[in-house]
């Protein structure tokens, strides 16, 4: 048996922010992963995800800009860039492992399932601790469908040799999206195959219509209200069947990509053993992110049933546990203006309260919205698609939400959480100056007088 102060399920942002400052309070810290250290961000999401971003931009803005100035469009050498993306993404363990290393952190390769409430199992290591924190994330949520095994996941998508002609998505959300601006602008056709009726389900409605509108014209078929029943084929050829409006139909591919949502990674710790409580957003967590039905055990990042599946978050929670751990219960979660950012071409951010989500609390606001192409910011790079959306309390005349589709919106977005988070008003945040001419200079336009 070992025995350690704080034994860490999980490497990625959340479970390494809490082994090193363990760690540096003179705690015994083991950290466990069946996966390659330094977790999905860096190397199987966000990170290796907008470097392949990077270049579907030059895509599109060379594309923008032909008879505009611009003469010859460039194309993207797939394996080229999966090279570049592997400098991003394979030195990530090693690099973790040795800081983890340097800082004394005993680290464990391998499935970790609990033995009792206190006791962890990997291979043929047996860990004891005071405290055990779960910090394993998200994996693809099963399909139950026949041929699931033909399909490839996020993961998979990310370290594809070469682009095949033809792909279908399968799901309406933040990967999907994402994925088909990356392949189409690679030069696939590519097909999104979602269940629901409206796509980015989360997001603003409007916005997303614009931006539905953006895909389709450079050729992304997108069917709603498209449910999956079977993929069938073989590798290179693959036929997916689907229903639609009571009818059958099938799309032939060269590729499926599960983009269908993700559930808590924790069907392999056998939770039960330890007696910790799972719903179905994650491990089930009282404010101070504390296992509400085993007290030595505490969970963060994207297992948790706490807030949004965002990497900043993933930090953030990841402090409040390791200062609860080493203080005592002290610290409690509060949900707090989390901008996000889907990487499409245009990008589409939100913050704070969609619309509906505003109604629905009873909230009066004064609602802006506007399609934004002919402004100065998006004819300068003969932008077609672009729009925003604002909300603000008509009592306070605080902004409580903001949504924005367009270049340079990922920044622009920073600044209206900024404002939300600090209680600035609409009108003092208008009347701020920016640098001329500049996406943020776009802002005071996107508050009411």
């Amino acid at each position: 048996m070992l025995v350690f102060d704080l034994i860490v399920i999980g490497t990625g942002s959340a479970g390494a922010t809490v082994a090193q400052k363990a760690r540096e309070a003179g705690k015994a810290v083991a950290i466990i992963d069946k996966l390659p250290f330094g977790g999905t961000c860096s190397q199987r999401g966000c990170d290796p995800k907008k470097v392949l971003v990077g270049a579907a931009e030059i895509i599109a803005r060379s594309e923008q800009m032909i008879g505009k100035g611009v003469t010859h469009q460039p194309a993207i050498d797939w394996p080229e860039l999966m090279t570049f993306k592997k400098t991003f993404t394979n030195p990530v363990p090693q690099r973790t492992e040795i800081k983890f290393a340097d800082l004394g952190i005993q680290a464990f390769h391998g499935v970790a399932s609990f033995s009792s409430a206190n006791t962890v199992r990997v291979g043929e290591d047996e860990l004891q601790a005071d405290h055990i924190v779960l910090a394993t994330g998200l994996e693809p949520k099963p399909l139950d469908i026949p041929g699931e095994e033909l399909l490839i996941d996020s993961t998979g998508f990310l370290d594809l040799p070469q682009l095949p002609d033809k792909i279908v998505m399968v799901g309406g959300g933040y990967i999907a999206f994402e994925f088909a601006h990356i392949a189409a602008r690679a030069g696939a056709q590519v097909t999104i195959l979602h269940q629901g009726e409206r796509p980015l389900e989360g997001f603003d409605a409007d916005l997303v219509a614009v931006l539905v509108k953006a895909m389709e014209s450079i050729g992304i078929r997108i069917m709603l209200n498209a449910t999956v029943t079977a993929v069938s084929g073989k590798e290179d050829e693959l036929t997916v069947a689907y229903t639609q409006e009571k009818k059958s139909h099938s799309v032939s591919t060269n590729l499926v990509v599960h983009a269908a949502g993700r559930v808590v990674n924790s069907a392999e710790l056998g939770l039960e053993t330890a007696g910790v409580e799972v719903g179905k957003k994650g491990v089930l967590v009282n404010e101070f992110l504390q296992s509400v039905s085993n007290s030595i055990v505490y969970a963060c990042g994207d297992v948790a049933d706490k807030g949004l599946p965002l990497t900043p978050l993933a930090s953030y929670e990841g402090n409040i546990v390791i200062d609860n751990i080493l203080n005592g219960n002290r610290q409690t979660y509060q949900d707090t203006p989390t901008p996000s950012a889907v990487y499409t071409l245009p990008t589409l951010a939100s913050v704070g309260l969609t619309e509906e989500q505003a109604h629905a609390q009873g909230r009066k606001v004064k609602v802006t919205f506007q399609e934004t192409s002919d402004w100065y910011s998006s004819r300068r790079i003969n932008e077609s698609f672009s729009a925003f959306k604002t909300l603000v309390d008509t009592e306070t005349k605080e902004i409580v939400g903001a949504h924005l589709l367009g270049a340079g919106c990922d920044e622009v977005i920073n600044l209206f959480t900024l404002a939300i988070k600090h209680r600035i008003s609409a009108k003092d945040l208008g009347n701020t100056l920016f640098a001329y001419p500049t996406h943020g200079s776009d802002l005071s336009s996107m508050l009411p007088d």
